[in-house]
């Protein structure tokens, strides 16, 4: 015999079709020669068994009795493994994920076996065939998802529409970031009674979803919103309960829960002719202010010329067209200042004191002058944007293009948190304290009441429960308010004195009770 013939002679390789097995026997032959794993691995191969799975213990036995010349009868080396599946649902119930371990030799995953798995489990709807194909096609899968549960569409919250895009809005304008709208304050718009104004959006329900066995998943209704209370000049539209309509003549304001119309007073210019203003709604001015004079507002004030040392007090924003010329360190200072409880705007100022319950704009020049504002201080749009001399303080930001004098003037800056909101947020957490104790005190009455109905008489917890309902909603109110004071203050934590174009010598910075003085002249730069 060739050394090759005599090679594993004796050894029998056979596939078994009953037992889906590989079987292997050995009848010692005198003139056999030893043989190896390697060798048998490529027998079986050649066999066209190599896909089955490989019993290396058994191998190890044939091997070792083949070589030591013993017989060996119908040993299993290698059998056939059909693929199998596992199906898994996540806790939710909102996935079911396929696992496919491949087979070895025997029969693949077909798509029946899936869906029937998937059909024990109880699941009939959200399946993916497009997934449970490829799965099968790649013949092995880890995590792949096969069915998925429909999630519930949440309700969208109630809004406002504005009807008017040019509406003034008086609601605060910063957003999270601390950035802020720096549009122009623009003219004062006059509506006439019956003019559409806001249109109320109801929330919505949602959707409800449900799980892949079946089970309904709620959908969390929209908050809704509703028409403030007490809205002057306006009226609800008798044939659409959702639109709010003007019930006057005069200027529209948004408004947190609407918008309301003020009565607008138009004049040619305030001085000894005309004499001081005091008028409830907003005031047009088409020419100056002069020195001495006073105007009150309880809406808008808008000044189409300039504005002398007077007194000009908003309870909404001041537009100034031309420029504002106190009497701020002057012998003869009258003390007059510029108040307003939003957004102030003008060309220039100075030596005025102004005050805004929002932010502060100007256009050209700020000099010597005491500007503070709630939000932010920004001098120079198309114009120059020099801060010169005075004192500007503001929560979040002070910017101009140059900053101070280069006569070293000096020019005070103060950024960051204002004492007077932190006083603010202290009692707003002494206040909810208070009514979050009598809340409790109420909800102990009705839980009695609810154990011992007959000891409560149906008024007292009548009582009891409108008492709970309005300090619900206190506390609720009390707690935006928090929230809202929170933010302002984190923002305030990285107040900024910006010059975009040059910071000068005499420039100081106070923030809380740190302080920094320019020293020389810089480039733009931050502080």
């Amino acid at each position: 015999m060739l050394e090759e013939e005599k090679r594993g002679a004796g050894l029998t390789l056979w596939v078994d079709t009953a037992e889906r097995a590989l079987l292997a026997s050995v009848v010692p032959e005198p003139e056999s020669l030893p043989v190896d794993e390697a060798w048998l691995r490529e027998r079986i191969a050649a066999l066209g068994a190599g896909e089955m799975r490989y019993l290396p213990s058994a191998a190890t036995i044939l091997l070792s009795k083949f070589n030591a010349g013993a017989a060996v009868a119908a040993l299993r080396i290698a059998e056939r493994v059909d693929a199998s599946l596992t199906l898994t649902i996540s806790a939710d119930a909102m996935t079911a994920t396929l696992d496919i371990v491949p087979a070895q030799g025997g029969d693949p995953i077909s798509k029946e076996a899936i869906l029937r798995a998937l059909a024990e489990k109880g699941i009939a709807d959200g399946v993916d065939l497009d997934a449970i194909n490829g799965a099968i096609a790649a013949g092995s899968a880890s995590g792949v998802v096969v069915a998925r549960g429909r999630p519930p569409v949440h309700g969208d919250d109630g809004w406002f529409e504005s009807l008017l895009p040019e509406v003034r809005d008086r609601r605060p304008r910063v957003d999270e970031s601390g950035r802020i709208d720096y549009r122009d304050l623009g003219e004062i718009v006059v509506v006439h009674a019956g003019d559409a104004l806001i249109l109320r959006h109801p929330a919505t329900a949602g959707t409800p979803g449900m799980n892949l066995l079946g089970q309904t998943i709620l959908a969390q209704p929209g908050k809704d919103v509703m028409f403030a209370a007490n809205l002057g000049g306006v009226a609800i539209a008798q044939d659409n309960p959702n639109l709010l309509q003007a019930a006057i003549t005069g200027q529209p304001v948004q408004v947190n829960g609407g918008a309301m119309v003020e009565p607008v007073f138009s004049v040619a210019g305030v001085g000894t002719a005309s004499g001081n203003i005091d008028f409830d709604g907003s005031v047009v001015i088409k020419g100056d202010v002069a020195a001495g004079m006073t105007v009150r507002a309880s809406g808008d004030i808008e000044v189409g010329g300039m504005v002398e040392a007077a007194t000009l007090s908003a309870g909404g924003s001041i537009v100034v067209k031309g420029g504002v010329v106190g009497s701020l360190g002057r012998k003869e200072d009258t003390g007059h200042h510029i108040h307003c409880g939003a957004s102030f705007s003008a060309a220039y100022v100075q030596q005025a004191r102004i005050e805004a319950g929002d932010s502060i704009f100007i256009d050209d020049t700020a000099m010597q002058s005491e500007l503070v504002a709630a939000n932010h201080i920004v001098v120079g749009n198309k114009r120059r944007g020099h801060i010169i001399g005075g004192r500007a303080q503001a929560l979040l930001s002070i910017k101009g293009k140059r900053l101070g004098s280069p006569n070293r003037v000096v020019t005070r800056f103060e950024i960051g948190v204002d004492p007077a909101i932190q006083r603010r947020a202290h009692e707003l957490g002494k206040a909810r304290d208070e009514k979050e104790t009598q809340l409790l005190e109420v909800s102990k009455l009705l839980d009695f009441a609810a154990h011992h109905p007959e000891r409560i008489r149906p008024e007292m917890l009548e009582k009891a429960r409108a008492t709970a309902a309005s300090l619900g909603v206190a506390i609720a109110e009390i707690r935006a308010e928090e929230q809202a004071l929170d933010k302002m203050i984190a923002l305030a934590m990285q107040a900024a004195v910006i010059g975009e174009e040059a910071i000068l010598e005499g420039v100081e910075v106070h923030f809380g009770s740190q302080r920094y003085r320019v020293v020389g002249e810089h480039g733009a730069g931050a502080i």
